[in-house]
């Protein structure tokens, strides 16, 4: 009986990629995601919004400046004596303040200038979460892509098997229960195909939706591949980088500062203010006034100083204050929650990769063993001491611990992105690491 030889990784991918006319690698799609997801424009948007904003706190120490103008038209009607007179009257006054003293507008000032550092965290994060997202959208359709070969491996397999299996039957050699194994085995394999070529559509549709374009081809990825170990290798060290990187440990920080100056402009609330003010008014009274019939003009400039001083505002400030101490712990409260949270997605992401890597090792030699037990039991169908089943269930084996492997090593390569998301150092450089890893250049 003619002996099957399995395609290895390579033609598996190979068959699966026959169709593409080209492929694109991750940092591409990344730079196309970006000019055409939604939730990144939203989220750039809503950073230009963030930093308008903070620019409207600076009016606050700046000076102000209205004109106001006027005209009316009198009808002076008097019967003793007899007086009938139409006159109108034209004024504009041109007003200028600029604050000299006003602690609770300096505070928001400042605060105005930690909304930009918070504009700018909350942007980094959903860069890092659009990197996350077109890299587990490529990987899912490379997997998807490995499953359907394998499973079209496996049912050129199987079908030799069945093939083998109706020969021996008629020949005397083997019983029909062999030929009804290997017809069930081939029949749960083609729906197992119909299934993996549906997951490998629904993959493709994401991606391309992710990226903006139509029928997009993922870079595959080479084996063996290199799957590099993080660096530094040292877990700690990777959670004191958040430290500074996270751009939620960032935010929160952020957070702590603007809770702090909102306490600060509570407290402004018993301080005085002092402002510079100046106007100039001129006045036109035509055809005189109710006291005069003369036209007139009259033109009044001033400059001074204007002081307010609080004296009681029923403990509102008092209250106030307390208000904004609690929520100042609040904050305190939330960046230590934070950073909790961010060490320890960190560690998680960490030991995902190194057992990751442990995984993929262990089922490089599963594979191999697999490989081996299925040569021995073919070998062992032919003389007679192995039935058609054993040999299906190797085939079995074999191409699940494939398909495993393949998915092992996507995870390890995703892992390290999510690992960098998780200490904030997620950057678009890693793609294109990555990129050199893809294209086999270690």
């Amino acid at each position: 009986m003619k002996v099957l030889r399995l395609l290895p990784l390579t033609a598996a991918l190979g068959a699966a990629l026959c169709s593409a006319a080209h492929a694109e690698n991750l940092l591409d799609l990344y730079q196309s995601a970006r000019a055409y997801d939604a939730a990144w424009q939203s989220a750039k948007a809503q950073y230009d919004a963030n930093l308008f904003r903070a620019e409207q706190a600076k009016a606050g120490v700046l000076p102000t400046a209205n004109l106001a103008a006027g005209a009316t038209r009198s009808h002076l009607d008097i019967n003793n004596p007899e007086v009938q007179r139409a006159f109108g009257t034209q004024n504009a006054t041109l007003s200028a303040s600029q604050p000299l003293y006003r602690p609770a507008n300096l505070a928001t000032y400042e605060q105005g200038k930690r909304q930009v550092e918070l504009a700018q965290a909350q942007l980094t994060a959903a860069a890092q979460d659009l990197i996350i997202r077109v890299s587990q959208a490529y990987f899912d359709v490379l997997a998807a892509q490995d499953t359907l070969a394998f499973v079209q491996a496996q049912k050129a397999a199987v079908a030799e098997q069945l093939a083998s299996a109706r020969r021996n039957f008629e020949v005397g050699t083997s019983t029909i229960t062999d030929t009804r194994e290997a017809q069930a085995r081939y029949d749960l394999v083609i729906a197992q195909e119909i299934a993996a070529d549906n997951d490998l559509r629904v993959k493709r549709l994401a991606l391309d939706t992710q990226v903006g374009k139509p029928d997009v081809q993922p870079d595959s990825l080479p084996v063996p591949p290199e799957l590099p170990l993080p660096q530094p290798a040292d877990v700690n060290a990777w959670v004191l980088q958040s430290e500074e990187n996270s751009p939620a440990i960032q935010q929160a920080r952020t957070n702590v500062e603007i809770a702090q100056l909102e306490t600060e402009k509570a407290k402004a609330g018993h301080k005085p203010t002092l402002d510079l003010t100046a106007s100039y008014n001129v006045t036109r009274n035509q055809n005189g006034s109710v006291q005069t019939a003369l036209n007139s003009r009259s033109n009044n400039g001033n400059v001074g100083l204007s002081l307010n001083l609080p004296l009681f505002a029923g403990f509102a400030v008092e209250n106030r204050i307390r208000e904004t101490l609690s929520l100042e712990e609040k904050a305190q409260a939330d960046l230590e929650a934070t950073r909790r949270s961010v060490a320890q997605a960190t560690r998680a992401a960490y030991f995902g990769v190194v057992s990751g890597q442990g995984q993929a090792k262990a089922l490089e030699a599963a594979e191999a063993s697999s490989q081996s037990a299925l040569e021995a039991n073919r070998l062992g169908y032919q003389v007679g001491v192995r039935i058609n089943i054993d040999v299906l269930n190797s085939q079995s084996q074999l191409f699940q611990t494939k398909r495993d492997l393949a998915q092992a090593r996507y995870n390890v390569l995703l892992g390290h992105l999510k690992l960098r998301q998780a200490n904030g150092t997620l950057t678009p450089e890693d793609l294109a690491r990555l990129n050199g890893l893809l294209a086999g250049r270690g």
